[in-house]
């Protein structure tokens, strides 16, 4: 016959205890593995958002440039000289450095 006596309940107990704690702790992990991968789509997801909204601003202020170029040679055109032709100048020299990036 099966003998039940307090040491053994204790030893099943303790058992029972440990295998909770190791799954518990086997959980944890895969959530935090879950947790990880969520954050790092997030991140990418803003990575190329980001980026996006960096191009469309660079093509924006490039065609800022351009007309403020063009405005500032109709001025040339008109007689205007000293500061536009200096300022048109750097502008050139600035577009033509970023060109050759």
């Amino acid at each position: 016959m099966l003998e039940i006596s307090a040491q053994s309940i204790i030893t099943a107990g303790a058992a029972v205890g440990a295998l909770g704690a190791i799954l518990a702790l086997i959980f944890k992990g895969y959530d935090f593995y879950k947790r990880q991968a969520a954050h790092e789509k997030a991140l990418e997801d803003l990575r190329r958002i980001h980026e996006e909204d960096v191009k469309a601003v660079k093509e924006e202020q490039t065609l800022i440039v351009y007309g403020v170029l063009a405005c500032l040679k109709g001025l040339r055109e008109q007689g205007c000289n000293g500061p536009v032709t200096r300022a048109i100048d750097k502008l050139e020299r600035h577009l033509n450095i970023e060109a050759h990036r």
